[in-house]
């Protein structure tokens, strides 16, 4: 909003103070939301709804309860398990890709599924 000031031969104009939002948008959203530098993010979430995950990314803290309850998070952490379980008896350090074209991918693939059938 525009205010005209006083009849001079030359009119000040003077704009409002525009103000910040206080809803946090894009791909770092929830990062400022957790900061604090904003209230909530477009979708809602406040600062209590909002967690760290184990590997660091900020995140719903409700989706990541339900994806640790569900199927499928019991799953890969079972992979998971199995896989650590495998390289151990292996002994095999750095990185090797599960079922990758080496021998000792193959190998570790297949010592994989018997500890995760097991």
């Amino acid at each position: 909003m525009k205010v005209y000031i006083g009849f001079m031969k030359c009119q000040c104009v003077i704009t409002k103070k525009k103000i910040n939002s206080t809803i946090a948008k894009g791909k770092r959203a929830k990062v400022s939301v957790f900061k604090g530098t904003k209230a909530k993010t477009s979708g809602g979430l406040k600062k209590s709804d909002l967690k760290k995950s184990k590997s660091g990314k900020i995140v719903s803290a409700k989706k990541s309860a339900a994806s640790k309850k569900s199927a499928a998070g019991k799953k890969i952490a079972a992979w998971g398990v199995a896989t650590a379980k495998a390289r151990k008896a292996l002994g095999i350090k750095g990185f090797c890709p599960v079922g990758g074209k080496t021998a000792k991918g193959k190998a570790l693939y297949t010592k994989v599924k018997s500890f995760y059938k097991a």
